[in-house]
């Protein structure tokens, strides 16, 4: 089989096939790992500190560089490069990927980008990525299962629920509890999870016990947790409930009443 002329403006669906193989026989193995910036969604962090078998806070501050875009409240966490390549810490030099299993979001769908209207674009070009030179034929749909690709994307786009708020924009922010806010619930997990059963956010909030249950063991279930917080308490959203009994309390006696009656 003969691969097909590369052409780097084409737009592709699930069902096209592009030209792709990656293996460490390849001259290019492992240098889509250097001087490359990798963002981290929230579950992207999650099964990475799994695979390392690490809190939050020795994660972020091993790994990542946490940065808020000028203007936004939104952090942005990327991967912290090593040496004068810019090499991804988690690239052995013999073995290639040492948290393959784990890997990002953005590792698995490489050499492609997903855009917002649902359709594939190139990265890059095979000066960059050889294996685009590839005569071996991949359908995008069962070429993205392979990458295990539809757990990550499920919860991005959980999350995406939140950075593509259309209120998002209208926060103040100057405000860095809000940011704070939206860090806490989403990527510093061990934080929230100190927050949601330390203190009185189950008191005040009408949480079921099956949610209380999987927030306590599984941090996907704690993130979407989260992810209400966020939504609730920055967006006005419905999305949890506060106990009619703390409403009453905040609320006070009706009019006319004698409180101490």
């Amino acid at each position: 089989m003969t691969a097909t002329k590369f052409d780097a403006t084409r737009v592709m669906d699930l069902e096209d096939a592009f030209d792709f193989e990656c293996h460490p026989g390849l001259e290019c193995f492992t240098t889509c790992c250097r001087d490359v910036n990798i963002f981290l969604a929230p579950y992207d962090v999650i099964r990475l500190r799994h695979g390392l078998d690490l809190g939050s806070d020795e994660f972020f501050e091993k790994y990542t560089h946490v940065l808020t875009k000028p203007g936004g409240v939104l952090p942005l966490v990327t991967i912290k490069m090593t040496g004068e390549d810019k090499t991804c810490p988690f690239l052995s030099p013999d073995e290639g990927c040492r948290v393959y299993d784990h890997r990002p979001w953005s590792c698995r769908l490489f050499p492609l980008n997903l855009e917002e209207s649902g359709q594939f674009t190139y990265l890059c070009g095979p000066e960059r990525c050889p294996g685009l030179d590839s005569p071996n034929r991949e359908r995008i749909h069962r070429w993205l299962v392979d990458q295990g690709a539809a757990e990550y994307q499920d919860n991005h786009l959980l999350y995406s629920e939140v950075t593509s708020h259309p209120k998002l924009g209208r926060l103040d922010v100057a405000n860095p509890a809000i940011t704070k806010m939206i860090f806490l619930a989403t990527y510093d997990l061990d934080r929230f999870k100190d927050f949601v059963f330390q203190s009185s956010f189950l008191q005040k909030f009408d949480v079921s016990e099956e949610t209380v249950f999987k927030a306590l063991r599984y941090e996907v279930d704690l993130l979407k947790l989260g992810l209400d917080w966020i939504k609730f308490g920055l967006f006005g959203e419905p999305t949890l409930k506060i106990k009619p009994e703390v409403v009453a309390r905040h609320q006070g006696p009706p009019e006319g009443d004698d409180e101490s009656s």
